[in-house]
C-alpha cells in the first residue's frame, strides 16, 4: 500500500519519523507556555493513561473545543446505544470541555504526534471500532494506519473552506489517497459536499452543522447572579472569541461609542485567553480602565473594558450581554460560531471575514439577526445605534434566535447515517461473545 502512496504522503511518513526524536523538546516548549498537561505527555507519545474498556468503543477525534462542543449531543446519544466513546482532541481547553460537559465514562486522551511509532501505540492500544472525525482535521499518518487495520473511519460535521479547498485541489492526487480511507463524509452543506466529492471522498451526504443543535452554552448560577450585582443597569458589549488584531478596534469602536453611551461596558472575550494580559495592557495603553476576570475582580461603576480571560465562561458572558459581537471576522480568520450567542437571543455584529460559518452568517444577516460592519467607525456607530434602540436588539435577538432553530437537525440525520456502522459493532460483539 505504501508504495502506491502519492510522493507527499510517503514524503510526510518519512520527515515524521526522522522527526521523532525531537518530539520531546517541541513537547517541553509547549509544556512551558501552557499548551500541553506535564502528567500527560505520554498520551502524546502514544502512551494510554487510561485501560481500554470492553466491548464496542467508538473514537471521536477533534481538534478544539469548537469542534467537541459541536458533537456534545451525539456523544450522548451514542452512549445510549450500549457503545463506549473515546475522545481525542490536541488541546488543554478541550480536555477540560470533555471533564466539564461529558458524562464521567467518557473517555478522553490527547491525540498522540503523528509520527508513525507514537500513532501505531496508540491504535494498538484502543482497538477502536469505528472512528468519526470532527471537521477536518485531518492527520496523514494516523487516517492511514488506522485504515489498514480496517477501522471504518467516517468524516462528521465536515467542512471545506474555500482557502483549504484551493489548497487541497493543488494537491488532488495527495487528497484523493487520504480521503479515501473514509468510507462516508457528513457535510454541514452541500457546497462542503460538492468540495469533498471533488477532492476524492468516496461517499458523501449531506447532514447539516451539528452545531446548530447543540444547546446554548450553560452558566453558573451564582456566577450569573453576582455578575448582574456587579454591572447593576449598564449597557453590555460582548466582544467574543476575538484574535489578535481585533481587540484594538474593539477598544478603539468602544471608546467612540461611550460619547453617546457614558455607560457602556465592553467584554472582551478572547479565543485564547491565555492573552488576556496583553489586551488588558493594550486597553490601559489606550487611556481605558481595564480589569482581568482571571484576577478574581468584577468589573465596578468605573470599568470601561473588562477581560474575559477565563474557560467555559461564554455562556454567562451571552446572557448579561445587549449585543455580541464575533471575532474572527475582522481578521482574515474566517469568523467564529455563531450559533450560541443566536441561540440566547442575542443581536450580533460581525466583520466581512465569516467564511468559516458562511451559510449560517448569511441566513442570520438575511433574517437581520445578524449584521456585517464594515470598519471600526461602522461598528461604533452600530453599537451605538443598537444600544438606544432597545425594540431593535429584541427583534434581531429573536431573529438570530428563529433562524438557529429553523437551520437544526443535523444531530438526527447524522445518527441516522451511522446507525447502520453502530449495529454491525454490537452484532459483531454479540456474535463473539455467543
Amino acid at each position: 500500500m505504501a508504495d502506491r502512496l502519492p510522493m507527499t504522503l510517503r514524503a510526510y511518513r518519512r520527515a515524521m519519523s526522522a522527526a521523532t526524536p525531537l518530539a520531546n523538546l517541541w513537547l517541553k516548549r509547549r509544556l512551558r507556555r501552557g499548551k500541553e498537561v506535564a502528567e500527560r505527555l505520554g498520551e502524546r507519545h502514544g502512551q494510554p493513561s487510561l485501560s481500554r474498556p470492553d466491548g464496542p468503543l467508538v473514537w471521536l477525534h477533534g481538534a478544539s473545543v469548537g469542534e467537541l462542543m459541536a458533537v456534545v449531543p451525539l456523544i450522548q446519544r451514542l452512549r445510549s446505544q450500549d457503545v463506549r466513546v473515546l475522545v481525542t482532541s490536541g488541546t488543554v481547553t478541550s480536555a477540560k470541555v470533555v471533564q466539564d460537559r461529558l458524562p464521567d465514562d467518557v473517555l478522553h486522551q490527547f491525540i498522540p504526534l503523528d509520527a508513525p511509532r507514537f500513532v501505531g501505540r496508540f491504535l494498538n492500544h484502543w482497538r477502536p471500532d469505528l472512528g468519526l472525525f470532527i471537521e477536518q482535521d485531518l492527520w496523514p499518518n494516523l487516517i492511514q494506519a488506522a485504515a489498514r487495520r480496517r477501522i471504518p473511519l467516517v468524516l462528521i460535521n465536515a467542512r471545506m473552506s474555500e482557502q483549504s479547498f484551493k489548497g487541497w485541489r493543488s494537491l488532488k492526487r495527495t487528497a484523493k489517497a487520504l480521503l479515501g480511507n473514509f468510507d462516508l463524509c457528513l457535510a454541514q452543506s452541500t457546497l462542503d459536499g460538492e468540495r469533498f466529492s471533488q477532492l476524492g471522498m468516496k461517499s458523501v451526504h449531506i447532514t447539516g452543522n451539528l452545531k446548530l443543535d447543540v444547546p446554548a452554552p450553560p452558566a453558573d448560577p451564582a456566577a450569573l447572579a453576582a455578575m448582574g450585582q456587579a454591572i447593576m443597569d449598564r449597557q453590555i458589549l460582548v466582544a467574543a472569541s476575538t484574535h489578535p488584531g481585533e481587540e484594538d478596534a474593539i477598544i478603539e469602536a468602544h471608546r467612540r461609542a461611550r460619547k453617546t453611551r457614558p455607560r457602556l461596558l465592553t467584554i472582551i472575550a478572547p479565543r485564547h485567553p491565555e492573552r488576556g494580559a496583553e489586551i488588558l495592557s493594550r486597553a490601559v495603553a489606550a487611556g481605558s480602565r481595564g480589569m482581568l476576570r482571571s484576577r478574581g475582580v468584577m468589573p465596578d461603576v468605573r470599568t470601561d473594558l473588562y477581560v474575559a480571560d477565563t474557560i467555559g465562561e461564554l455562556g454567562l458572558f451571552y446572557r448579561i450581554a445587549h449585543l455580541v459581537f464575533m471575532g474572527g471576522s475582522i481578521v482574515e480568520h474566517g469568523g467564529q460560531n455563531p450559533i450560541e450567542a443566536a441561540k440566547l437571543g442575542k443581536p450580533i455584529l460581525h466583520g466581512p471575514n465569516v467564511w468559516n460559518f458562511a451559510d449560517i452568517y448569511a441566513a442570520l444577516d438575511a433574517a437581520r439577526g445578524a449584521e456585517e460592519v464594515e470598519n471600526i467607525g461602522h461598528l461604533a456607530m452600530r453599537i451605538g445605534d443598537f444600544m438606544k434602540d432597545a425594540a431593535a436588539r429584541k427583534a434581531a435577538g429573536e431573529a438570530a434566535m428563529r433562524t438557529v432553530e429553523r437551520l437544526g437537525g443535523a444531530l438526527d440525520r447524522t445518527f441516522s447515517e451511522l446507525e447502520p456502522y453502530l449495529l454491525q459493532l454490537r452484532l459483531g460483539y454479540q456474535a463473539a461473545d455467543a
